[in-house]
């Protein structure tokens, strides 16, 4: 099993089971992001943002998260270096054979490092540690943090952070376009069929989350 671990493919399927882990995440943090264009009163995010805070389940899973993106950069940048000193000259040999994106999710991945570490700060940072900070607001008898007025206020004063914010979600898009079916090939769906729909589902599944997280600083660009 060890050596499994160690070897080239055990290092590959890691960082796939990772990636397929992180991605279901994606999906839930886009939806309770969704609530900040549903609900103006910010009520719906509130909810949403306590109901993350404070289930046990939860709870429980954010270390679990952390180790996630951990292993995740960790193992994408010792296999993309291996494979750089392995074949130099792979990623020109195929040009023809492969998009943009399928040729560069190293860098890919690092510019989304550097937009994941700023949305850390802004928000998760400040939710978690500076939390006497915030204002409380009280929906439906139980006293919880605004964490609306954080998110919404960043999106309603800045332009810099909403455009940064999109570049992300595009970047993201990208990212995830190839490292969806990607995963799965790694994990053993590898044959013609499987893979051909793997991608058209990979395809969609990029363009929801790009257009969903972009849509938020838009909102709030065009109606504020």
């Amino acid at each position: 099993m060890s050596n499994f671990l160690t070897s080239s493919i055990g290092k590959k399927f890691i960082m796939s089971i990772s990636g397929l882990f992180l991605m279901m995440f994606i999906v839930v943090h886009l939806g309770i992001n969704l609530l900040l264009i549903f609900d103006d009163s910010g009520e719906l995010f509130n909810l949403g943002a306590n109901f993350m805070a404070t289930n046990p389940a939860i709870r429980i899973m954010e270390p679990l998260l952390a180790l996630g993106f951990i292993v995740h950069i960790l193992w994408s940048l010792i296999v993309s270096f291996q494979n750089m000193k392995a074949r130099p000259t792979g990623y020109n040999q195929s040009k023809n054979s492969s998009n943009w994106a399928s040729r560069n999710m190293l860098v890919l991945g690092c510019l989304i490092f550097v937009f994941l570490v700023m949305h850390i700060y802004n928000f998760f940072y400040i939710i978690k540690f500076e939390y006497q900070n915030l204002l409380e607001v009280d929906i439906d008898g139980e006293i919880m943090h605004d964490s609306y007025s954080l998110v919404a206020g960043l999106f309603k004063t800045s332009v810099t952070y909403c455009i940064l914010y999109v570049v992300g979600a595009i970047l993201l898009g990208l990212h995830l376009g190839h490292g969806f079916w990607s995963s799965f090939q790694t994990i053993g769906f590898a044959n013609k069929l499987w893979l051909k729909r793997l991608q058209v589902i990979g395809q969609i599944y990029a363009i929801v989350v790009t257009v969903g997280f972009a849509i938020i600083p838009l909102y709030f660009l065009i109606k504020f």
